[in-house]
């Protein structure tokens, strides 16, 4: 499924986890595996006596990470590639998965802070807004288990390239899937235009009937269902009430960090979700 995984590192108890998920991931599917430390460029103005010191404090902490990285992968008994890279963290996360022909990054993600804190501006969204291949956000203390997934489908091309994906992982690993469609509208238009409501229900249970003819067509077991309100907030309370192993979504592609950053479903979801949330990204 994902051959050619990538995992950066930050020295936090959350991409350690990313970290021994994504190696339990890889020895499974006997994936290519590497850990990626990026440290940023020092720009300041220094003595060039002490220079060498400084660029040793900065790299050294890096390097520990990197090793424990190898001890967690030989434990498993599987090879890991690891690598240091310095610059604009996001960036080079970015290069680097593009470098080794990566389909797969999977990054941590801290406990369940206030949004601000905990994803707003963060490494982990701008690797998601501009990433080309599909990333993998996985909470503190979350395990990743693929055979019980919630995909969150609206009919955009993006959700149906979240489809195709989740359709291929439930083949895999022989699991169940859900799928949810949510009519996000103020309360006020249910008075204003009840009609218009009505046909975006009904274009709600089009979405989820469509996703599971084509599920069972391939013998996946599949339940559906359609939720009003808020949509972040129906897709996560859906998740926690089915006590589904992982969220899968569609989100826009490279240029769709603004987008990201500016109060989006995925960002929601991915900001206060308990389980892992695979955004799937179209490929171009």
């Amino acid at each position: 499924m994902y051959k050619n995984i990538l995992v950066p590192l930050d020295g936090s108890e959350s991409s350690k986890n990313a970290l021994s998920q994504a190696i339990k991931l890889a020895k499974k599917e006997n994936s290519k595996i590497a850990a990626v430390k990026v440290i940023p460029s020092y720009e300041g103005e220094m003595e060039i006596s002490l220079a060498p010191d400084i660029e040793e404090s900065i790299r050294k902490p890096a390097e520990k990470i990197l090793e424990e990285a190898d001890r967690m992968a030989d434990a498993e008994g599987i090879s890991i590639d690891t690598i240091l890279e310095e610059g604009v963290v996001h960036d080079e996360i970015i290069n680097v998965a593009q470098l080794r022909n990566c389909d797969l990054i999977v990054m941590g993600r801290s406990g369940l802070s206030a949004l601000a804190r905990a994803f707003m501006g963060s490494v982990t969204a701008r690797v998601i807004g501009y990433s080309p291949i599909d990333v993998l956000v996985v909470p503190k203390d979350a395990v990743l288990k693929w055979q019980n997934i919630l995909l969150a489908a609206d009919g955009s091309k993006y959700s149906e390239a979240a489809t195709e994906r989740v359709l291929d992982i439930a083949q895999t690993y022989g699991g169940e899937l859900k799928v949810v469609s949510v009519i996000d509208v103020p309360d006020e238009a249910y008075a204003e235009i009840p009609d218009v409501i009505d046909k975006m229900a009904e274009g709600a249970r089009d979405i989820v009937k469509s996703v599971k003819d084509r599920a069972e067509v391939s013998s996946i077991k599949t339940a559906v269902f359609v939720k009003e309100g808020d949509a972040s907030k129906q897709i996560i309370d859906t998740a926690n009430e089915l006590g589904v192993g992982m969220i899968c979504m569609g989100n826009y592609g490279r240029t769709g960090l603004k987008r990201l950053l500016m109060g989006s479903v995925t960002e929601k979801v991915i900001g206060h979700a308990t389980c892992p949330v695979l955004v799937v990204k179209l490929q171009q």
